[in-house]
């Protein structure tokens, strides 16, 4: 900026503030704008005052409301023989009728307005804003019953509860709604709380479900009414709204004992005189705000879901993670919220139609997801059973699961078991044929948990004993042709010989009976095995709880180090401590991915793959650090078992200078070539012919 650009910009202020210094207001100027700023004031105010009195004088009750009074008190109300009279209560509303005049008394914020005060328009004497209240009330409590007729008079009424239990469920049902509203399992604990709370699914407004029905300009929600429970006995409480003139609405529910099942009944009479016959649906809304009960948050929120069951077909999930929703036209058996260990399932006698679902996790310290399921069930007015349904309130627990099947549904399989992830098909099978059935029985006399893993282990090593041991024999052999193959490739070196190297390998595993892939195959069989095992510990709940050695509860990871401190990149994974199982397996695994280096012929001469072999176990520290201890604890097992065997087979049971002479006795006998032989020596003719074909073309070319 140049000196004449500054100068200029210094004489335009001080125009500027010679100007502002002119035309500033004179001390009478600005005492007269105060003046009038304070009357601005003043008469906003005062308008503000006017406009909230205006509001609060009560208008007057309309002719036509006026006279819809007398007749809803003696349609809708109760009568009493003794005094002849029909009395109607709501919320802030009590009205009584003896035939020729109304009266009653209205709550209007605290304050008692007569009712006859009302009708008459006699409302100076209470304050505007009382006036005003109980004309709002009266004239709502009219609109109430116009839209809910004989249901008006439970829309109103004191909060209670009832409780039915047996020896594993206590239930507390809430005549709010007719519903249950908290299920707690007796036989389980909390393990957010230090083992002083047991399981509840769900407590208070966090879970509700209601019934809807609907007609062309009406529609009743069950949720919105207080019910009259009637304990019929110690096993079945009765929610009942008695509508009158002969009609009733009722659900019933029977707990009976030694069960996880809550039977529900909903019952009708005389509705028809309420609800068309032309509706011939009803509505099931179902919400729950689903609880933590495990002290890591991942496994659980990663084990909840929504699943559901097509009539006739197969049990599918929403997405786990995340939010997911489901539009099913197909009619549905049963709908499911599932935990990590414990879920609540509604299982309908008949079936559920046109269903939507959707589940959205929350970042809440006690809570999981929201999960909402809306369904329609068929409906006829005239019929005094509407539907029927059986609510699991439970954990998880395969047995107990199939055998509610049978008991629930003896016409179809209500593949309950679908809510226990086992993996897929292959792997269920494994598991629900083999692991779970030796599991459950050496739990009937074993109250050791640590102990049954250890004889499981045994089992399934003794059923893998015969492809360890073929395994074992192919490494032998090639550990004996570990001379002649390194022969072959001195003799042959560089990539120009790579083919004549490979075929003479192969002519050489011909002559001695071995394969490269023989030991290849008895480990793809064993691998079905160990991944089944991957998905049946995380989600075994008898292992839940149950304390083997250090480790406090089986079915989570047995910290012996914790910290507080965020690791990048792994500690969504890793977690914030170190688990001593999962430790020990890596120690193990490295152990023996040492001794299997050492059992292979040729592998000194590949160092890249040496070195991923050793880093396959610290990837799974990583990997299994968060996971069931008692998962940690079955590998580290099978490891070491493996181990041990693989020590006695090369010290006390193979003798390679024996396997040496077999093979050369395999040598000298004449052999047919297998069909994957001679497809590969096929194979390897052309692709020799292609190459000495381009060889010649490029010294054409040259």
């Amino acid at each position: 900026m140049d000196k004449r650009t500054l100068i200029g910009l210094l004489m335009m202020c001080g125009v500027v503030m010679l100007f502002m210094y002119m035309n500033q207001p004179s001390p009478e100027e600005i005492e007269r704008m105060r003046k009038e700023r304070q009357e601005q004031v003043a008469m906003q105010e005062e308008a503000a005052r006017k406009m909230q009195a205006e509001e609060l004088i009560a208008d007057s009750l309309t002719p036509t409301e006026l006279a819809m009074i007398a007749p809803v008190i003696k349609q809708y109300g109760v009568s009493d023989t003794l005094k002849g009279t029909y009395v109607f209560e709501n919320r802030d509303v009590m009205l009584e009728y003896d035939g020729t005049t109304v009266s009653g008394i209205i709550d209007a914020g605290g304050v008692v307005v007569d009712v006859a005060d009302v009708i008459a328009n006699r409302l100076s004497e209470y304050s505007p804003r009382a006036a005003s209240e109980a004309v709002r009330n009266l004239r709502s409590t009219l609109t109430e019953v116009s839209r809910y007729k004989e249901f008006a008079r439970y829309l109103s009424g004191d909060s209670a509860t009832v409780r039915l239990e047996n020896e594993l469920l206590a239930l507390d049902l809430s005549n709010k709604g007719g519903q249950i509203v908290r299920a707690e399992l007796k036989d389980y604990d909390c393990y957010r709380n230090g083992d002083t709370t047991k399981v509840v699914l769900f407590e208070g407004d966090t879970n509700s479900f209601s019934f809807t029905l609907s007609s062309s300009n009406q529609r009743f929600e069950t949720s919105e009414f207080y019910f009259t429970p009637v304990q019929e006995s110690d096993t079945t409480v009765v929610m009942k709204l008695d509508l009158g003139a002969g009609s009733s609405w009722s659900v019933r529910y029977t707990l009976l004992p030694g069960s996880y099942l809550v039977k529900v009944d909903v019952e009708q009479e005389g509705m028809e005189r309420i609800i068309p016959s032309s509706v011939s649906t009803m509505d099931f809304h179902w919400y729950q705000k689903m609880k933590r009960n495990e002290e890591g948050r991942m496994f659980e929120e990663r084990n909840s879901a929504i699943y559901y069951k097509l009539l006739g077909d197969a049990v599918e999930e929403l997405d786990v993670s995340g939010e997911d929703d489901a539009d099913v036209s197909q009619r549905l058996k049963w709908i499911g919220y599932k935990n990590q260990f414990f879920s609540s399932v509604v299982i309908s006698d008949g079936q559920f139609e046109n269903a939507r679902m959707s589940s959205k996790e929350i970042k809440d310290a006690d809570y999981l997801k929201v999960m909402v399921s809306d369904a329609q069930v068929e409906y006829s007015s005239v019929k005094n059973d509407v539907a029927s349904f059986n609510f699991f309130f439970g954990p998880n627990l395969y047995p107990l699961l199939s055998s509610y099947d049978d008991e629930i549904s003896p016409d179809e399989d209500l593949e309950l078991t679908r809510l226990i992830p086992l993996g897929w098909t292959l792997f269920r099978w494994i598991n629900t044929i083999i692991v779970i059935p030796v599991f459950t029985f050496l739990g009937s006399f074993i109250g050791s948990y640590g102990i049954i893993i250890l004889l499981l282990t045994l089992f399934i090593k003794l059923i893998l004993f015969p492809f360890t041991y073929k395994s074992y024999m192919s490494q032998a052999k090639m550990r004996v042709l570990a001379p002649e193959i390194k022969e072959i490739n001195d003799k042959y070196p560089g990539n120009e010989n790579a083919m004549v190297r490979q075929q003479k390998t192969m002519a050489l595993y011909s002559r001695a009976g071995a394969s490269p892939f023989s030991g290849c195959l008895p480990m793809l069989l064993q691998m079905p095995i160990l991944i089944a095992m991957f998905t049946f510990f995380p989600s075994c709940i008898e292992l839940r709880g149950e304390s083997f050695l250090w480790a406090h509860d089986l079915s989570a990871p047995d910290a012996i180090i914790r910290w507080d401190a965020h690791i990048p990149f792994i500690s969504d994974t890793f977690g914030n401590h170190i688990s001593l199982f999962c430790l020990l397996m890596t120690v193990t695994n490295i152990l023996y991915t040492r001794i299997t280096m050492q059992n292979q012929a040729g592998s000194a001469s590949m160092p890249g793959m040496k070195w991923m072999m050793y880093l396959m176990p610290v990837m799974f520290l990583v990997f299994f650090n968060n996971y069931a201890s008692g998962l940690s604890y079955y590998y580290f097992l099978s490891l070491l078992i493996t181990i041990v065997q693989t020590y006695v087979f090369r010290h006390f049971v193979v003798d390679e200078n024996k396997v040496r002479q077999e093979m050369l006795e395999n040598a000298k006998k004449p052999r047919k070539k297998s069909g994957f032989m001679a497809r590969l020596e096929e194979a390897q003719r052309r692709q020799q012919a292609m190459m000495r074909e381009q060889e010649k073309q490029r010294k054409g070319k040259r």
